[in-house]
């Protein structure tokens, strides 16, 4: 049972869900099939074969952790963003007190479908999230919510 799960009030549903983009997970794959290929293609240095090989194993191993602890979610109450394990940062903000939400999205963003959302509420609240995927479509899960 995830954090969304364990903090929805009563007569609250979940209407849209998000997570992370898998993008998160190219430089520590590719840092680590550097490391790999420098290992196969000279032996002479293994070593540094060898630490770019760690190096990309343990970024995999923490956009995991990172991806898997990530929640996003719009429910027919609020917006709950939620991001880290050990270090968590969560907005939880009712729909009623959202004045805007930004997407910003570059060039890989939209060719990948990923990009930040932040959501702008009353008193100047401005929470960016970062990496989302789908941002647009949670954009709209929002918007969906505020309209009914």
């Amino acid at each position: 049972m995830g954090y969304i799960n364990r903090n929805l009030l009563s007569n609250e549903d979940v209407m849209f869900r998000g997570h992370l983009s898998r993008v998160i997970f190219i430089s520590p794959s590719l840092i680590a099939l550097l490391g790999l290929t420098v290992l196969v293609l000279d032996g002479d240095v293994a070593a540094i074969g060898v630490v770019l090989l760690a190096a990309g194993l343990v970024g995999f191993l923490g956009a995991f952790v990172r991806y898997q602890t990530s929640e996003f979610a719009v429910t027919n109450k609020r917006v709950i963003m939620k991001v880290g394990l050990i270090r968590r940062t969560s907005v939880e903000i009712v729909l009623n007190k959202i004045e805007s939400i930004k997407v910003d999205q570059g060039i890989a963003g939209r060719v990948f479908n990923y990009g930040s959302i932040a959501i702008v509420g009353t008193g100047g609240t401005h929470d960016p999230f970062h990496r989302i995927a789908a941002p647009l479509q949670f954009r709209r899960a929002v918007q969906e919510q505020l309209a009914g």
